[in-house]
C-alpha cells in the first residue's frame, strides 16, 4: 500500500510541473504541533535534515509550534540525524510516576520533569541551534493577555473560555486573549532577529530575538499544552506575562508564506535590507520560493481552538507555495489501534509503559515507508502524482 500521499498549493504545482522538485527550491519548512502524532515524521525528517537538503546551500526558515519547535531546533545540530533519532527515543520513553494514593500527573510534574529533558537534551549545543550557518529558526508561542496575563486556578480557565468564545466568531478576535509571539534565532549577519518567512497582518503577532539566554524557556513554553503543563512566565526578553503552547494560535501554522515575498519586496523598496530573504528568494530566479510541509494529515488547520471549526480546515492562498507530505489515511490504519500515536495512548494504556513503547516504535518504524517513497519520488518528481492542497 502507497504510504505517502504529496499535496500541493496551485503555484507550488505548476512550479513541479515545469521544475520537478530539488533541495535548492525550498525556503521554508513548517513542523506542526500535535504530541505523539509528530513521531511519524522521524524518517522523513532524518530523510530530509540527513541527506536530501544537504544537496543545496540556500538560508531555510524552519518555523515550529509544539513538538514541531523541538522537531525543528533538533534540525538545526551539527548531528540533525543523531538528533532526531534521540528525540524519537526519548519521546517515546517518556513516563510520569504516579506516587502512592496518586490517580493523576500534575502539571508541575510534567512541566519540571519535560524542562530537565530539554536541557539535558541541548546542553552544550545551543550555540549550534542559534548559529546554523543555514537554517533559521522560529519558535512559535501563544502569550496570555488580560485574564490570561499570568496563570491562575480560576482566571485561566475563563480566560480560555473567553478566547475559544471569540475564536469560534472570528479567529483574529481571539488575539484580545492569546497573541503569537515568535522567537527568531539570530540573521545571517548576526544583526537582530532573522525576517519572519510569512506575513503576521492575520494575526496579532509579536517578534523576539531567540538567544541563549531564552532558548530552553522559549521551548518549554512552546510545548506547554495548557492545564497539561504549565505556562512559562516571564521569559528573558520577552515582553511579561505566561506564555504557552504555539498550537493554541497556531496549531498546523496555517501562515500567509506567498505574503512573505510582498512584505520585505516593501521593506526593500523602502531601503531595508535583508539577507536571509535575498539569499531565500535568490534560488533558482523563484518568486517566492517552496514551503515543503512534512505533516501528518492533509488538513491545516490554523490554531488549536479550530479543530473543531472544520470549515477552518480548508486550504487558502496562504497554501499556494506549499508541498504538503502526509501519511496515506488507509495506510495509518494498518498502524498500531488503526491510528496515529497520540495523547490518548497515555490514557489507553496508563502505567503499562511497554505496551504504549511498543505500539509506538511499531508506528515509527512503518514510517520509513514515508521516506523511502518520498526519496523515490524526488529522484523522478511524477507531477500526476501530486494532488491538490
Amino acid at each position: 500500500m502507497q504510504a505517502l500521499h504529496i499535496y500541493a498549493g496551485a503555484k507550488a504545482r505548476a512550479h513541479i510541473a515545469h521544475h520537478g522538485l530539488l533541495p535548492s527550491h525550498i525556503t521554508t519548512i513548517p513542523a506542526a504541533a500535535g504530541g505523539p502524532k509528530g513521531l511519524v515524521l522521524g524518517p522523513l525528517d532524518r530523510f530530509l535534515f540527513g541527506q536530501w537538503l544537504p544537496g543545496s546551500a540556500q538560508s531555510i526558515d524552519l518555523v515550529g509550534a509544539s513538538i514541531g519547535a523541538w522537531r525543528m531546533s533538533t534540525a538545526c545540530l551539527d548531528d540533525p540525524v543523531a538528533g532526531f533519532a534521540r528525540l524519537e527515543h526519548d519521546y517515546i520513553h517518556q513516563h510520569y510516576e504516579l506516587a502512592p494514593g496518586q490517580k493523576k500527573v500534575t502539571a508541575d510534574q510534567v512541566s519540571e520533569t519535560f524542562g530537565q529533558n530539554l536541557q539535558a537534551f541541548y546542553a552544550g549545543k545551543v550555540g549550534q541551534v542559534l548559529g546554523h550557518p543555514r537554517y533559521r529558526l522560529h519558535i512559535v508561542t501563544s502569550r496570555g493577555r488580560h485574564l490570561l496575563r499570568t496563570e491562575h486556578a480560576l482566571r485561566t480557565p475563563l480566560g480560555y473560555f473567553g478566547a475559544f468564545a471569540t475564536n469560534a466568531v472570528h479567529r483574529k478576535a481571539m488575539g484580545a486573549w492569546l497573541e503569537r509571539v515568535v522567537f527568531s534565532a539570530p540573521n545571517a549577519v548576526g544583526q537582530g532577529a532573522a525576517t519572519l518567512p510569512f506575513a503576521s497582518h492575520d494575526y496579532r503577532t509579536r517578534q523576539v530575538l531567540l538567544e541563549a539566554r531564552n532558548f530552553n524557556q522559549a521551548l518549554q513554553a512552546s510545548c506547554s499544552i495548557p492545564f497539561v503543563l504549565r505556562a512559562v512566565h516571564n521569559i528573558a526578553g520577552a515582553p511579561p506575562g505566561a506564555y504557552w503552547d504555539g498550537g493554541i494560535t497556531d496549531y498546523h501554522l496555517h501562515l500567509d508564506y506567498p505574503g512573505a515575498a510582498k512584505e520585505m519586496q516593501n521593506a526593500l523598496n523602502s531601503g531595508a535590507e535583508s539577507l536571509d530573504f535575498m539569499r531565500a528568494q535568490g534560488q533558482k530566479g523563484m518568486k517566492h520560493g517552496i514551503v515543503l510541509y512534512p505533516h501528518f494529515q492533509k488538513s491545516v488547520v490554523p490554531g488549536w481552538l479550530d479543530k473543531g471549526l472544520k470549515w477552518r480546515h480548508r486550504a487558502t492562498h496562504f497554501l499556494d507555495t506549499m508541498v504538503l507530505l502526509a501519511p496515506n489515511p488507509e495506510w495509518v490504519k494498518t498502524l498500531p489501534n488503526g491510528k496515529l500515536p497520540d495523547r490518548t495512548d497515555f490514557t489507553r494504556y496508563g502505567n503499562d509503559l511497554a505496551s504504549r513503547v511498543t505500539a509506538w516504535q511499531t508506528a515509527t518504524t512503518a514510517a520509513q515507508q514515508l521516506a523511502d517513497e518520498f526519496a523515490a519520488w524526488v529522484e523522478r518528481p511524477d507531477p500526476a502524482k501530486v494532488l491538490a492542497l
